[in-house]
């Protein structure tokens, strides 16, 4: 029992130096907060800009509830994203999902005017409002792919990503990367926002189902947004 004792704390002692304990230590250190912050805030000031007829629900409602949520995850976790929690997990999924369900509100609401032809839409009014939903379209689905890629941000860091979902230029070995290198939420914004401009997915593969249906998904809705959005507003330009 004493050899046992004097073993762990020789393994304590010398544990940093051990390609395993570096390893360990490296893969619990998780993203940092401020990316997703970030994003999910300019998502709610894009919804929270648009007119009433709109927005889901009265006024001010669902940003204020994101807005709520988003404030509860950062102290949560106000700097690493790296505590293995089922409260933070649902709290975390819940916040995407309402923003989701909000903007593809607004699509459909927006889509609706268009082809009714609403007469309080201006060709500003209607290029703003268009290009407001198609961001916020952009930051919602790369906040799908980080939240589902490979279990969310805390499995991969807790455990890296054993069955991927997507296929990263840098998981392919063609190219120098760094040691320990693993996606963040810039890859996963960068993925939604070529998937949105070029209606495919370009140097990143969707390898599950899930990614590729989301993936078409995103793709379908942008091309409608764009495409009818950009057609009325030429008929209705002065």
């Amino acid at each position: 029992m004493e050899l046992r004792r004097q073993l762990a704390h020789l393994e304590r002692v010398l544990g940093a130096d051990l390609p395993g304990a570096q390893r360990r230590a490296r893969e619990v250190v998780g993203e940092e907060r401020w990316p997703v912050t970030l994003a999910v805030a300019v998502a709610i000031v894009l919804q929270a800009t648009l007119s009433g007829r709109l927005a889901l629900g009265p006024s001010g409602l669902i940003v204020g509830l994101e807005a709520a949520l988003g404030i509860a995850l950062l102290i949560a976790n106000p700097r690493r994203i790296n505590r293995r929690s089922r409260v933070l997990r649902v709290l975390s999924i819940a916040l995407v999902a309402l923003t989701s369900l909000a903007n593809a509100w607004s699509s459909y609401a927006l889509i609706r005017a268009i082809v009714v032809g609403d007469h309080h839409l201006t060709a500003v009014s209607l290029l703003a409002s268009g290009g407001a939903v198609y961001l916020t379209n952009i930051i919602v689905f790369g906040l799908w792919y980080w939240e589902w890629e490979a279990g969310g941000p805390v499995e991969r860091a807790h455990s890296g990503r054993p069955y991927p979902d997507f296929l990263f230029p840098q998981d392919s070995g063609g190219a120098p990367v760094p040691p320990g290198w693993a996606p963040t939420f810039a890859d996963y914004l960068y993925v939604s926002y070529t998937n949105a401009t070029a209606f495919s997915p370009t140097d990143t593969m969707p390898l599950s189902r899930w990614a590729k249906l989301l993936m078409m998904v995103q793709s379908a809705v942008a091309l409608v947004t764009i495409g009818l959005v950009v057609a009325r507003a030429v008929n209705i330009f002065p």
